[in-house]
């Protein structure tokens, strides 16, 4: 096999060289046939790498509404060359611009402390009440609720913001399928211009007199 055609499938996949030259011979030397069979390849051991040692990775920034919100992100992968692969930076920068945008708290549902969770229960179960549902299918809405919950506050569980139809976890398992490694998404830091600050109140009448006297 054209060693020329296998550096370039490995550089747009990240996957394997060993895997990058089956997937070419399987092909008969069609790159996007390669790619396509390397992602369904990747399908069926996407479990199976997700538990591996994924140390290796990138922090990402992304700054959003002319410096108004900025996020830094951590995502690992197992090798420097797949954190170095353009298809993967590409990746942890789409992550990035989600959390800016979509505001997650927590990347997965495991988390959430327990008493947040027993007390957004709580909340749901007085709400149900309250709208009159009979008590014996309140838990199973309160459920139903918090499984909502989940998806506004934690990363992989909500819709990505460029394309709804997926989650952040489907990403996740694109990329596994992708390139052939473990990837995760550590943590994130998100900020907000002048979150949790008190703003000063302008009264605009006030100053123009202050003007008008000085």
């Amino acid at each position: 096999m054209d060693a020329k055609l296998v550096k370039e499938l490995r550089a747009k996949s990240g996957a394997g060289m060993m895997d990058c030259k089956k997937a070419l011979v399987e092909t008969d030397g069609n790159i996007e046939d390669a790619m396509i069979f390397l992602r369904e390849k990747g399908l069926a051991a996407t479990n199976k790498k997700a538990g591996r040692v994924a140390a290796e990775g990138i922090v990402e920034s992304y700054i959003h509404m002319g410096g108004k919100i900025g996020v830094l992100v951590e995502v690992n992968c197992e090798t420097d060359f797949v954190a170095k692969n353009e298809g993967f930076k590409t990746f942890v920068k789409d992550v990035a611009m989600h959390i800016a945008a979509a505001n997650p708290l927590y990347v997965t549902k495991e988390e959430v402390p327990s008493d947040e969770i027993e007390k957004e229960k709580e909340i749901l179960r007085a709400q149900a009440l309250n709208e009159g549902k009979p008590e014996k299918i309140v838990d199973k809405m309160v459920e139903g609720r918090v499984s909502k919950y989940y998806k506004e506050i934690c990363l992989l569980e909500q819709p990505f913001v460029k394309n709804p139809d997926l989650t952040i976890e489907d990403l996740v398992k694109e990329q596994i399928m992708t390139i052939g490694e473990n990837v995760k998404i550590r943590r994130f830091a998100r900020f907000q211009m002048g979150e949790g600050l008190e703003k000063k109140e302008e009264n605009f009448a006030e100053e123009v007199a202050k003007q008008l006297n000085a």
